[in-house]
């Protein structure tokens, strides 16, 4: 899904201290639950089953615990905040059940869900941090990892919005960011470069290899800090 980001949005990091009592609260435990979701995307991409139940089970009782929780300040003026979670309760039940049946890759596309909703209400209220910044990145990834490696030049204009968008990330970290942080950045750096690479010598076998280089590390720097 994509978005189009007003530039009124105002720039905030999630978890950054500049955000104290309620609000920093809220967000904490949202981030924290996130973090839940985020793994449970990957496993179930992975065919990790147990795994899968496991950090689906941990997300939706997190999320049961926010949703009890009357509106924080950031969304009490929010007339989509209750739609959002129920969205997001919905989605995490009904991928719950799939995994239970043994259908991961359905759970993973239906997980995907999850991040539109909460990224859609970050936006809503002017709230945009490093999960906002990464999922921007996702959605002009999943946009170059299906063109074609025959038209390079349209590849060499996209992986220029992918640097753009990569720029933004490493210009705000997450609070939690440490040495597997820049390791992990330096390596989604990395496969775009050679996109940018490829792309310039026009060569398609190249331009090929190096789109399908794109995901491997943007997954594993998702799954950690995504």
């Amino acid at each position: 899904m994509r978005r189009v980001i007003s530039a009124g949005i105002l720039a905030i990091s999630i978890g950054l201290p500049v955000w104290a009592g309620e609000v920093g609260d809220f967000e904490a435990k949202l981030r924290a639950a996130y973090g839940d979701y985020r793994t449970a995307l990957f496993t179930t991409n992975m065919g990790k089953a147990e795994e899968s139940k496991a950090s689906l089970g941990k997300f939706s009782e997190a999320w049961a615990a926010l949703a009890a929780q009357p509106a924080p300040p950031q969304y009490v003026d929010d007339g989509g905040y209750g739609a959002t979670l129920q969205a997001v309760t919905a989605i995490a039940g009904k991928a719950t059940a799939e995994v239970e049946a043994g259908e991961l890759p359905k759970a993973h596309a239906t997980l995907e869900g999850i991040r539109d909703q909460i990224g859609d209400l970050h936006i809503r209220n002017g709230l945009y941090g490093i999960s906002d910044r990464m999922n921007a990145y996702h959605a002009r990834m999943e946009e170059v990892l299906g063109m074609d490696p025959a038209d390079a030049l349209h590849v060499r204009a996209e992986a220029a919005v992918l640097e753009f968008l990569l720029a933004d990330i490493g210009a705000h970290p997450p609070k939690e960011a440490d040495d597997s942080f820049k390791a992990l950045f330096g390596a989604v750096e990395a496969s775009v470069a050679k996109l940018t690479s490829a792309s310039e010598t026009g060569d398609a076998t190249e331009v090929k290899a190096a789109i399908g280089g794109l995901k491997a590390p943007y997954s594993k720097f998702f799954l950690k800090f995504g």
